[in-house]
């Protein structure tokens, strides 16, 4: 077994990556507090060729020094726009007829391992603050929630974990349905 070399990977350029087909998600970030957060994020959507993120509230948006350090280029290459309300962005994207869940813990929730998308649908996934999560009022205006079933005694994950998950499983069951 031989570790490939950075010219084995087949990297898209920027020009290619903005061509490409997208994955149909959209991350929608609320209040995150973390810079490093934000940055995870926008390599997480780079690497799944995410269409785009919304950046709501108080969440900072590129350029900026620390998110770039997590990001590594990925904000020049996935489309994003900064929204001060997130509740008028979910909204907006319930008339483009885009199903919008949020990523937490409620009633009602579905288990993300028995969560299972529809062909031809178009996903935005909702991520809240990192210690109050996805607010109440965005909870009750989401068409739905995913929750990430957790077994330990905290009961929480990061904001840039919780999105690496939800976005892999959803891209997988997308591109490789059972």
């Amino acid at each position: 077994m031989r570790k490939l070399e950075n010219s084995e990977l087949e990297r898209k350029s920027i020009e290619d990556f903005k061509q490409s087909e997208k994955t149909p998600l959209i991350l929608v970030l609320d209040d995150i507090r973390s810079l490093h957060n934000i940055g995870s994020v926008f390599r997480t959507a780079d690497a799944f060729l995410i269409e785009k993120i919304y950046l709501c509230g108080i969440t900072a948006t590129p350029p900026n020094k620390e998110i770039h350090k997590t990001a590594l280029g990925a904000t020049e290459t996935v489309v994003w726009e900064h929204h001060k309300n997130v509740l008028e962005v979910i909204e907006n994207l319930k008339k483009e007829n885009i199903i919008t869940l949020a990523i937490e813990q409620v009633e009602s929730a579905i288990f993300l391992q028995n969560f299972e998308v529809k062909k031809g649908e178009k996903y935005a996934l909702v991520f809240g603050n990192e210690v109050y999560g996805v607010s109440q009022e965005a909870v009750a205006l989401c068409d739905g929630s995913i929750e990430i079933p957790q077994l330990g005694t905290k009961h929480s994950l990061n904001i840039s974990v919780s999105a690496g998950i939800v976005v892999w499983d959803l891209f997988s069951k997308m591109n490789w349905p059972k």
